[in-house]
């Protein structure tokens, strides 16, 4: 990785899942992405999970995760049940993350408008472009130069992500590419291209509101092999998980990964399922706890020193008889 991009050591034990379903157009570098992401994600100390299958979005499985990545999705990816249950999973604390086409999900739903933070409207054709650094510093664009060249889609939006409260933190430098229009919406100024929000305005009035971050960039296979590109998401995925409201930095939260530093204080109930959901794909692999290899060893040095102490009862009588 260029210099300044590296992984921080310090980052909680975490589990994300992203979620890659398509109604509509499909990515073809969807499954670049998601392997990207799980190379990185021992890197961040965060542990991926995947899926396409709507029926995950239920309120047992979503309590094991820190965050959730909507990645690329396009159209109705949800059905009722799952929409009730993400609406469910972020009024507990959820974080939410967006990545690129899944601004164009779930269109009709207000309520992923502002957990999003806007819904895209339509883009230029692919060409490069500059993306400037706005807003103040954050964790994912802290790497990037202030004028970053792509090769990307800059897309345009129903509505101005800061009406809702979020924090423009990248533009698109509208001198630096052709885009033919028409705009038929008011996105604000300067041009939003990602944003994050503090706490995710989608969260019901009495709910906690997690974080949420979204970066619309990220449409070639080759963004994805990007080092700055990946650094770029990978710190806005970790900075969503270190909200404060996920079990991966607050025990007494209602959903998230129990780690080893959370699991004393978590009830059984919200530990992550065994083997996953059906189906899952996972980085994280099962081995036996310390305290099992512990007892275990115990047990084995306590049956030895009891056959030890048999065979020298046993020749001490042999040797008395024959007196």
């Amino acid at each position: 990785m260029p210099e300044g991009i590296a992984a921080q050591s310090n980052f909680p034990a975490s589990k994300a899942l992203i979620y890659s379903a398509t109604a509509d157009f499909r990515h073809d570098s969807i499954p670049t992405a998601v392997q990207s992401m799980k190379t990185q994600g021992p890197s961040y100390n965060v542990q991926f999970d995947q899926t396409e299958d709507m029926t995950w979005f239920t309120d047992d499985t979503l309590a094991t995760y820190d965050a959730l990545v909507f990645l690329d999705n396009t159209g109705e990816v949800l059905d009722a049940d799952g929409q009730a249950a993400l609406q469910r999973y972020i009024d507990k604390g959820g974080n939410f993350v967006a990545i690129h086409a899944a601004s164009d999900c779930l269109r009709n739903s207000t309520f992923m408008e502002k957990e999003l933070g806007a819904h895209f409207d339509y883009h230029p054709q692919i060409q490069n472009a500059t993306i400037d650094v706005v807003g103040p510093s954050h964790p994912s664009t802290s790497m990037l130069p202030a004028q970053w060249p792509v090769f990307d889609e800059m897309y345009n939006f129903k509505s101005d992500p800061r009406a809702i409260g979020a924090v423009v933190i990248l533009s698109a430098n509208e001198s630096s590419y052709v885009d033919p229009g028409p705009r038929n919406f008011d996105q604000g100024t300067p041009h939003p291209t990602a944003w994050y929000q503090e706490h995710g305005a989608g969260t019901e009035t009495g709910g906690t509101a997690g974080r949420s971050w979204y970066t619309s960039l990220g449409h070639t296979n080759e963004t994805w092999q990007d080092s700055l590109y990946l650094a770029h998401v990978m710190n806005g995925i970790t900075w969503a998980i270190q909200s404060g409201t996920t079990k991966a930095t607050n025990a007494s939260a209602l959903v998230g990964f129990a780690s080893a530093n959370t699991t004393a204080s978590s009830s059984a109930g919200s530990q992550p399922a065994t083997g996953g959901a059906p189906g899952s794909t996972s980085t994280s692999a099962t081995s036996s706890s310390p305290a099992a290899q512990t007892s275990t060893s115990a047990g084995t040095r306590s049956a030895a020193s009891s056959l030890s102490l048999s065979l020298v009862l046993s020749l001490w009588a042999i040797f008395l008889y024959a007196l």
